[in-house]
């Protein structure tokens, strides 16, 4: 049996990317909790709520614990939506809600100005008090209109010179799992708990 790591994220979409890299690693991870209540992200950075998420969780289970945030840096926007991606266009926003207010805020922007990142922070908390944090990085630029029906977040957006041109939305997820930002952060994770 490999390591074992109790999950921070209820993101059904997310759980399910991490699983499947590090099960190739021999890791295995287990879901949250159902009573482990959902930890506010209130750090001004990717590595502080990655760290808040993971500690809460592992704090509540008394097992190693995994937390992860994810932050979309666009260059034209002064690096945002960034560490507030998933909350950009309101505390109660959705995928497409996020979506419309970048490609709404990027409309008088040329195309060879889109530049933009996605980030990933992972960090492993453990019972000690100790931790872990890597990130992955994957750079690209935000194309005008939605493409692609797979993926979540802003993947129908993304698009990256490493995929052809194509959005994240728009590969497999063996595609998207071989050089996303957070199967970097992941592959990366796995390397530095390889025993």
């Amino acid at each position: 049996m490999g390591l074992e790591f109790v999950l921070a994220t209820a993101n059904a979409h997310k759980a399910v990317e991490i699983r499947a890299v590090l099960a190739e690693v021999g890791m295995d991870v287990i879901a949250r909790p159902v009573g482990v209540p959902d930890v506010d992200e209130t750090s001004d950075t990717l590595e502080g709520n990655a760290l808040l998420k993971a500690r809460a969780v592992c704090d509540a289970t008394g097992r190693p614990a995994i937390g992860d945030d994810t932050g979309l840096f666009v260059s034209a926007l002064n690096g945002d939506p960034g560490v507030r991606s998933a909350r950009y266009a309101g505390p109660a926003a959705i995928d497409s809600d996020n979506v419309r207010k970048l490609l709404s805020a990027l409309s008088e922007v040329d195309d060879a100005d889109r530049a933009a990142r996605f980030r990933t922070v992972i960090a492993v908390a453990y019972p000690d008090g100790s931790a872990v944090t890597v990130e992955g990085v994957l750079d690209g630029w935000i194309v005008e209109e939605a493409r692609g029906e797979r993926g979540f977040g802003y993947d129908p957006v993304f698009a990256s010179a490493e995929l052809g041109g194509r959005t994240l939305a728009e590969v497999s997820a063996e595609e998207k799992n071989a050089i996303s930002h957070r199967a970097r952060a992941l592959a990366a994770l796995a390397e530095r708990l390889r025993p």
